[in-house]
């Protein structure tokens, strides 16, 4: 009897991962180069451990690459399918000829930020200071800081700082040691400066907000060339809601849990730092009015940054967007 108990049970479990294949084949593979410790890889590895690939008839399929430039090429190379990027970027390489799309993937933004001490409590305090950037002077969200500044007051930023560009890790550790008075970088850098008590000044959608956008449009994407979509637009659609639904897992704290290690948050602190910041990029609404707002918020960008930002590309491009992604 429990010979035959155990016989029912294997045989169950034999069908029922030949049916989990067949269906991960339905619309095939979809291989995605990201950065090898990038953030995304946590929303990678929610898909693939709950099988939400299978489930909406794809196979995922991750690979890791040292910078995003690595994963640039590799993308026009076709070594992969897609990669994440953001969407001033997808504008204007489609404006050079080449058609890549964008579905949404995060909209999360940095927040200038001082110590805990620091004095400093609105943007003319920094007049004068040492001022850490991440990403370069034609950063978006430091062109974005710049433009508030000008509208509020008429300040020009760049020239009453000094800026020190520099990699992420480097620019937190020098605010930390008190070589820099504010610092703007990447979100989860930042998660991790708010995580030791450092104060936020000014956030990046705030930013927005006084620019005169409605929304936060997404700023990072899944990214891909029109052509692949075009050949594969279920697969695509299939995809985008496998992301949404890593995005809702991740809403709550099982899976936190399990991908904790991933995020190589040093104390409780920090860890919940991160889980806050990257449910307040999850992007719940794409249609028209946040394309629309995407699309301001680009000519914005193009006006602070110039060609240096954008290229050519002084208008979002069409196509720049997918079309099958809405919701």
């Amino acid at each position: 009897m429990i010979g035959r108990q155990v016989a029912a049970g294997f045989l169950a479990l034999v069908v029922a991962l030949a049916t989990w294949t067949a269906r991960a084949q339905e619309l095939g593979t979809v291989k995605v180069g990201v950065l090898e410790f990038g953030t995304v890889n946590w929303e990678l590895d929610v898909i693939k451990h709950n099988g939400l690939d299978a489930k909406h008839g794809f196979a995922l399929e991750v690979q890791g690459f040292g910078s995003g430039q690595a994963t640039n090429v590799a993308l026009q190379g076709g070594a992969v399918d897609m990669v994440v990027d953001d969407y001033l970027w997808v504008s204007r390489q489609r404006t050079d000829g080449e058609l890549l799309s964008f579905v949404p993937y995060s909209s999360t933004v940095g927040t200038l930020m001082v110590p805990p001490d620091s004095e400093i409590a609105s943007l003319e305090d920094l007049e004068g200071k040492k001022v850490g950037v991440a990403g370069g002077p034609v950063d978006k969200s430091w062109l974005l800081i710049q433009g508030l500044a000008a509208k509020r007051s008429g300040m020009d930023l760049a020239a009453a700082v000094e800026p020190a560009y520099g990699a992420p890790p480097l620019l937190n550790e020098k605010v930390q040691d008190g070589e820099l008075d504010a610092v703007l970088n990447y979100w989860h850098f930042g998660a991790r400066l708010e995580a030791k008590g450092f104060r936020p000044l000014i956030g990046v959608e705030e930013a927005i907000a006084e620019l005169g956008v409605a929304s936060v449009p997404p700023q990072l994407g899944y990214v891909f060339e029109e052509r692949f979509g075009t050949e594969h637009p279920g697969l695509i659609e299939a995809f985008a809601a496998a992301s949404r639904d890593a995005k809702q897992l991740l809403m709550g704290d099982r899976e936190w849990q399990r991908i904790r290690p991933l995020t190589k948050a040093e104390d409780d602190a920090t860890f919940e730092a991160l889980k806050r910041r990257y449910r307040a990029g999850i992007v719940e609404h794409w249609g028209a009015a946040e394309r629309a707002d995407a699309a301001k918020l680009y000519a914005i960008l193009a006006g602070l940054g110039g060609d240096k930002l954008v290229g050519k590309a002084t208008e979002l491009a069409p196509g720049t967007f997918w079309p099958g992604v809405t919701y």
